[in-house]
């Protein structure tokens, strides 16, 4: 590698991150020789434009969380796949868990260590409406979790998992709402039903940890998809919340888990829902899996 641009998130781990990126530029710079441009993002999307114009570097590495590499990957993938810079990521964010899914090393020298080894794998995307996902899509419950614990990261000095734990457990106390929605998988016959967490994954995790879909994996072209059907009571939802951190979720009557490549659901009404940790807001969504879609280091 000659030229790594490197897009760090100066808000990840509450400030932290902006002290840690000047380091993080000069030991990719040592442990590559590579000529590292450092960017810091300065506003919403300011990392999908920054990747968007980064054809001509030979990978584009981000410093922050699921936030920004998200960001980054849809401004990569704008770009033609002859001209798609490799994709590298140190962790640096409260959830972190596109690195999980890349079993990317926590601390930060010896993410750079690997990413220098430039042993590029392909992995998997999810396209949901023109938008790229590289972990997560889900709908209702888990969607709520998520929203909440964003806005009251930005309030509180909480993150990671214990935050995301004490607002499932708001949300189950206070909103346990069931979503009706007819869905088609695969381009299949369309089945109506409801579900209080509907949730399409490309890696295994959620929530800074929670292997929602446990046997799911980033490069086996396929979705693996959970879906939670009523009637859920609050205190056996608490249950399956908590066991679903580990896994263990999956062999309750209610849960749902299945395959797919290609998935349309339309909701009676707009669900919450997130993609890899962000608010969106519709009530129709078209899915498809784009298989060995990029380049990671």
């Amino acid at each position: 590698m000659q030229n790594i641009l490197l897009i760090a998130n100066p808000a990840a781990q509450s400030g932290r991150a902006a002290n840690a990126a000047r380091d993080a530029g000069a030991m990719l710079h040592a442990a590559t020789g590579a000529n590292v441009r450092l960017e810091t993002t300065q506003r919403s999307h300011h990392a999908e434009t920054l990747a968007q114009e980064a054809a001509h570097y030979d990978a584009v590495v981000t410093l922050g969380g699921d936030g920004v590499v998200h960001e980054t990957i849809n401004g990569l993938m704008r770009l033609p796949e002859e001209l798609r810079p490799a994709l590298g990521v140190i962790p640096a964010g409260t959830g972190n868990d596109y690195a999980r899914s890349l079993d990317m090393p926590k601390n930060p020298a010896r993410a750079i260590e690997r990413i220098a080894r430039n042993e590029a794998r392909w992995v998997d995307l999810g396209q949901v409406n023109n938008t790229y996902f590289m972990e997560t899509l889900s709908f209702g419950l888990d969607a709520a979790i998520a929203i909440e614990t964003v806005e009251r990261r930005k309030h509180t000095n909480k993150s990671g998992t214990a935050l995301y734990a004490e607002c499932g457990f708001n949300q189950i106390a206070h909103h346990l709402d069931a979503h009706a929605w007819t869905a088609s998988f695969d381009g299949g016959v369309p089945v109506s039903s409801s579900s209080i967490t509907f949730a399409v994954q490309v890696g295994p995790y959620y929530g800074g940890g929670f292997r929602i879909c446990p046997d799911a994996s980033i490069d086996n072209g396929r979705f693996d998809v959970c879906i939670a059907h009523p009637p859920l009571g609050r205190a056996k939802a608490a249950f399956i919340f908590v066991r679903a951190k580990n896994g263990k979720h999956t062999g309750f009557q209610c849960m749902e888990m299945r395959t797919c490549k290609k998935l349309h659901v339309e909701f009676e009404v707009t669900p919450p829902a997130q993609m890899d940790g962000e608010q969106i807001v519709a009530r129709v969504y078209d899915v498809s899996i784009l298989p060995h879609a990029l380049r990671v280091l």
